[in-house]
């Protein structure tokens, strides 16, 4: 990314960051125990599931004015239902599955010069496909101690499930890794990912591009049951010049809640776009589900 349009990025970010930024201070100011994070935020915590231990996550959200740069679809979109399955191989290691069955575009508007465009077969005013497939493995390094972090890492790979005839997709592989940190103090869980994003250009097989992956979240719980979560989490494409379609920059905040019974946990959150290819404004509510599965030897 060259200064020029490194400087045009954060002048057309501004204000939507001083507004993050204000949100997450006013929700540190009023929002005490956190357990380890959840649905509805996507912030990975360094801390696994456990050994013999599944975690079943599903969910809906719905996003306005999202945009699909390499189709040059945009519109509101609905994902119905997010699932995600986490399964504990041992104290400091699982693999993750995430994906979705049904996601469906209700299109506003149609960029005919986009270089995708000529792939969509769909000519109504809307079209759908499932979610793209994530597969993950999470290690963590070291436990939390009085004096440092919990530390992990995560190496993700996304599939490419969701077609580009739909103009949701990109028909490309992904790859992900992740350096997990994680520290409760007093009452307040908070936990930061930072990493690398290879991904593939859609349009040229012998392409990509590299981004740098980040997280922020913090979780506090008012009663022994009802959480308070927010988050800010996204991808800086770091390439000079205009970056391959469909890996730019891309960022959301989160703002919601959650509440435990037994095994059982609901959530419900507000999403705000960070640049001005995310959705203007969303909402997402799901549940989460932990239960031991079989004994590891």
């Amino acid at each position: 990314m060259t200064d020029q349009s490194r400087c045009s990025w954060i002048a057309e970010n501004s204000s939507r960051m001083r507004t993050i930024v204000l949100g997450v201070v006013a929700f540190m100011a009023v929002a005490g125990h956190a357990s380890a994070q959840q649905r509805p935020l996507v912030t990975e915590d360094p801390e696994t599931v456990g050994p013999g231990r599944v975690l079943i996550e599903g969910g809906v959200d719905y996003s306005r004015s999202v945009e699909y740069p390499a189709s040059g679809l945009e519109g509101h979109l609905l994902r119905v239902p997010l699932l995600g399955v986490s399964v504990g191989l041992s104290s400091i290691a699982e693999v993750q599955l995430d994906g979705g069955l049904y996601n469906h575009l209700s299109i506003t508007r149609r960029n005919p010069f986009a270089p995708l465009a000529g792939m969509v077969t769909t000519t109504d005013d809307s079209t759908s496909s499932i979610e793209d497939l994530v597969v993950g493995t999470k290690i963590r390094m070291l436990s939390e101690r009085p004096g440092r972090p919990a530390l992990g890492l995560r190496f993700a790979t996304k599939l490419p499930s969701a077609s580009n005839e739909s103009g949701l997709g990109l028909d490309t592989t992904d790859f992900f890794a992740s350096l997990l940190v994680g520290k409760t103090v007093q009452s307040v869980r908070m936990v930061f990912n930072g990493g690398l994003g290879i991904l593939a250009d859609p349009t040229r097989g012998d392409r990509q591009n590299d981004v740098l992956t980040y997280g922020a979240s913090f979780a506090r719980a008012l009663t022994n049951a009802f959480e308070v979560v927010t988050e800010v989490n996204g991808r800086i494409d770091t390439r000079e010049g205009d970056p391959p379609p469909g890996t730019e920059s891309r960022g959301l905040f989160r703002l919601g809640a959650r509440y435990t019974v037994g095994g059982w946990r609901a959530d419900a959150a507000m999403l705000f776009g960070l640049t001005e290819r995310d959705p203007t404004f969303g909402v997402a509510g799901g549940f989460t589900y932990v239960f031991n599965a079989f004994t590891v030897p």
